[in-house]
């Protein structure tokens, strides 16, 4: 019987959605942190796979605005994803009893950034990061990247695919998303300088044709972390690798948490 959804209530009457993954694993447990336009449904049964290949428990949650959770309560800025890495993240850990555990994070895109911030400055139970598609600078091909994808939402068709998830909130959603990357501001948001306080292996992934990001991101990552860090640039993917070359991701990610 798959694992239900279950309410985690935060201050200011804020209520998320979590999931537990095998929820009688061991060792570390895998925190997932979704997309910019994710939720919970949208991993379908890949963090199950994930915690299948060592028997570690996993977390998987829908932060604010997305899915089932609270609809997002303030206007966005450029901070809104250290908002989420150091006031939101740290809350569900603590709300379910995980901020002593020890951590790995798996992180896609807004979730790799996301996991990044927060491991640069909780790294005292973070023991492995897993980062697909994540950004710490801005490029031109981020921005350039968005622009089509409003327009193919204001035709009705992603809307509707993404209503299935988001149900009421998926505009505000959205266009949380579109116009907080678009803000003038943001252009200038960059993570690099606090990469170097992360001091646990790392594996970035990035697809070669991932169309928001260039490989630029990788090497700043890689950089920044230092030799506990690799990177992955698969071939014929996109900003999806989980989904788009499942099995090169889920074996790099098996001898990763192998080591750990």
């Amino acid at each position: 019987m798959a694992a239900e959804n279950f309410p985690v209530s935060l201050e200011n009457n804020i209520e998320l959605y979590g999931r537990w993954v095998n929820p009688e694993g061991k060792g570390p447990i895998i925190v997932f942190l979704h997309e910019g336009l994710g939720s919970i449904a949208q991993w379908k049964d890949f963090p199950e796979k994930v915690c299948a290949l060592h028997g570690h428990k996993g977390l998987v949650y829908e932060r604010q605005g997305y899915g089932a959770s609270s609809p997002i309560s303030k206007k966005r800025d450029e901070n809104y994803l250290h908002d989420y890495a150091l006031n939101e993240l740290p809350a569900v850990l603590k709300k379910l009893g995980l901020e002593e555990e020890e951590i790995i994070l798996y992180g896609h895109s807004d979730g790799g950034s996301i996991a990044y911030i927060y491991a640069s400055n909780f790294p005292q139970n973070i023991v492995g990061i897993i980062s697909e598609a994540a950004h710490v600078f801005v490029e031109d091909i981020t921005l350039e990247g968005i622009t089509p994808v409003v327009d193919i939402f204001k035709e009705g068709k992603l809307k509707s695919a993404l209503e299935k998830y988001h149900g009421p909130k998926t505009e505000q959603t959205f266009y949380a998303w579109s116009d907080t990357w678009h803000l003038k501001r943001f252009r200038e948001w960059n993570i690099e300088e606090g990469l170097e306080n992360i001091n646990c292996p790392v594996l970035a992934i990035q697809g070669e044709d991932d169309e928001y990001g260039s490989e630029e991101q990788l090497d700043k990552i890689i950089n920044g972390v230092g030799a506990s860090a690799e990177k992955l640039f698969i071939p014929n993917c996109g900003h999806s690798p989980w989904k788009e070359q499942s099995d090169i991701v889920l074996n790099a990610a098996n001898n990763f948490l192998g080591k750990i």
